[in-house]
């Protein structure tokens, strides 16, 4: 059995999958999972089926040299991203595998959240691409292993609203725009 690298607390209520070696970039894959983490399954899916489109876009955060800065972007608070559709592709597998491991244990698939999900990167794979003068270069390869838990969560608590008999606490105003409204109050009347 392969290790994971993180235990899940209750592991009745947990699954897992993981891919190795799989031949997709480390980098684009690392930005694409950190986007999903903690995100429920089923909006998961959704998002990834959206970056293939190119409707949603993964912000690039770390690994962010020469990425091209997109306005999608701003809804993650950030400037750089891109759509990695193959990146996206091997974690749409990798969480289709995940759910059906999920119905197995008997698990309601509505409420599963990626609790984990891991990119490490695996061993360059070597080709050769030939240049000029008769050299040739190195052609690698940065494949990946990734790790995935799904943790059934139980009924999300909604965000207490103030009630509604109970009157509103007036904003702070500062002293500089006190005097300011006095002032223009003055001009005015």
């Amino acid at each position: 059995m392969v290790r994971y690298s993180r235990e899940p607390d209750n592991t009745t209520k947990t699954c897992k999958a993981r891919g190795s070696y799989l031949r997709v970039h480390f980098k684009n894959t690392r930005e694409t999972a950190h986007a999903v983490k903690h995100m429920s399954l089923r909006r998961a899916v959704k998002f990834l089926n959206n970056v293939v489109v190119q409707k949603e876009i993964v912000p690039f955060k770390r690994f962010n040299g020469g990425v091209g800065r997109k306005a999608q972007a701003k809804q993650w608070k950030c400037t750089q991203g891109r759509w990695p559709k193959k990146s996206a592709e091997f974690l749409l597998q990798l969480l289709k595998n995940a759910e059906s491991n999920a119905e197995f244990k008997g698990l309601d698939v509505d409420h599963l959240v990626i609790d984990h999900i891991q990119v490490n990167r695996a061993p360059n794979m070597r080709r050769r691409t030939y240049r000029a003068h008769g050299r040739i270069n190195p052609y690698m390869s940065s494949p990946c292993h990734i790790e995935v838990i799904l943790a059934e969560k139980d009924t999300v608590v909604p965000k207490p609203t103030a009630p509604e008999d109970e009157p509103k606490k007036p904003k702070k105003v500062s002293k500089k725009k006190m005097q300011r409204q006095k002032l223009k109050a003055s001009r005015d009347g």
